[in-house]
This record gives structure tokens, C-alpha cells and sequence, in this order.
């Protein structure tokens, strides 16, 4: 038992964080703004960021408006594929591990929107004057961190890239008269 528990817990612990502070700052936003409202918290920062309340019913930057019901199924098959492939990452894994736990937590998050809401709950806007303009919550930033986590812990770990950056084998001379 102490084992599974040694295992499952961190995971547990980090879901619930993401989930937590998800849920919590979603709630704030929607109780002190109304939809499309802004709000600069350091002025200074006005136009590259401030807080804008939206409801995004499809996918990131509001692609496939219609589709939030796909999403919300795929968002749940995500977390159970990384819940069945948890437990079989090696224990040294710990960078990984945790970022399971942020996607798993973020994807949660997004989908507690779908259900409660109807929608995503996105308020945190970057925005660069004429390129981009985006908003987003914590759990994506929480998705997106975990993805780059496990992006890099496997092109740190995978094994072409070793030999690559190992020191080539010399072979051994070959004495053609023996």
C-alpha cells in the first residue's frame, strides 16, 4: 500500500493544485468582470497584458466554436490514457511525472468548464499590438508547460539522440597479416 501511495500521491497532489488555483482564479473573474470586459492590473503592461473575461466554446483561439463536446471527450480520454501510462514511467522520471500531473490537472480543469459553463472560462490576455492577440487560463499555461516538460525529458532521454552526442567508438586496427 505504501508504495501505491508513494506513486500516486505527488500525481494526486498536483492535479488538485492545478485544479485548485484553475478553478479558483476562473471563479474570481467571472464574480468581479462581465464578459469582454478588461481589466489592466499593472498598467504598465497595457496592451501586452491584462485581464479580459471570455467564454471560448471550442479549442484553443476559439477554433471549432461548435465542437466543445469533442473536446470535452477528448480532454477525458487524455487523462486516462496518462493515468493508465503513469504508473509505468520509470521512477527517475520525475520532471515527466510531474508534468503529467499539470496536463492531467489542466485538462481537467477545462473540462469542469464545459460541464459547469457550457464553455471555457479564459481571462489572462497577451497580446502583441498587430500579431497576435490571445486568451487563455491557467490551465491551458498548465497544459502547455506539462506538454513542453514531457516534449523535452524525451529529447533529453531518447536514444539516437545519445549516440549522437556520444564520443564515436575508434575500432580497432586491423592487422591484416594475423
Amino acid at each position: 500500500m505504501a508504495r501505491t501511495l508513494r506513486i500516486w500521491l505527488p500525481l494526486l497532489l498536483i492535479i488538485g493544485a492545478v485544479l485548485l488555483v484553475d478553478q479558483l482564479t476562473k471563479r474570481l473573474i467571472m464574480e468581479r468582470l462581465y464578459v469582454g470586459q478588461t481589466f489592466a492590473p499593472i498598467e504598465a503592461l497595457v496592451p501586452y497584458f491584462q485581464l479580459t473575461y471570455s467564454e471560448n466554446k471550442g479549442a484553443a483561439f476559439g477554433f471549432l466554436p461548435q465542437a466543445g463536446d469533442i473536446f470535452l471527450v477528448i480532454a477525458v480520454v487524455v487523462v486516462i490514457a496518462m493515468l493508465v501510462f503513469y504508473p509505468r514511467m520509470p521512477k527517475e522520471a520525475v520532471l515527466s511525472r510531474f508534468a503529467i500531473g499539470l496536463v492531467c490537472g489542466g485538462a481537467l480543469g477545462n473540462a469542469l468548464d464545459r460541464l459547469q459553463y457550457g464553455a471555457v472560462i479564459d481571462f489572462i490576455h497577451y497580446q502583441i499590438p498587430g500579431l497576435i492577440s490571445n486568451v487563455s487560463n491557467l490551465a491551458d499555461h498548465a497544459i502547455v508547460f506539462g506538454v513542453l516538460i514531457i516534449f523535452v525529458e524525451s529529447w533529453r532521454s531518447d536514444p539516437k539522440k545519445q549516440e549522437q552526442t556520444a564520443a564515436p567508438e575508434v575500432p580497432e586496427p586491423h592487422d591484416p597479416l594475423s
